[in-house]
């Protein structure tokens, strides 16, 4: 599964009503990603990926 609904630049667009990614790729990132196949489902793990959770630090600590 894509880690995208969990991933920090995984951002809504209220005039579209869709979510699109917000990490600052320039276009051979893009390339590179849709040779691999990472902005499909279940392809693995995308290398912009940046966690969400902001409480995943602290849980750490506990």
């Amino acid at each position: 599964m894509a880690q995208c609904d969990d991933c920090a630049y995984y951002a809504y667009d209220e005039e579209y009503e869709e979510y699109y990614c917000t990490a600052d790729m320039d276009e051979d990132d893009v390339y590179e990603m849709e040779l691999r196949g990472s902005f499909s489902r279940g392809s693995g793990s995308c290398r912009f990926y940046r966690s969400g959770d902001e409480y995943a630090v602290v849980r750490k600590q506990n």
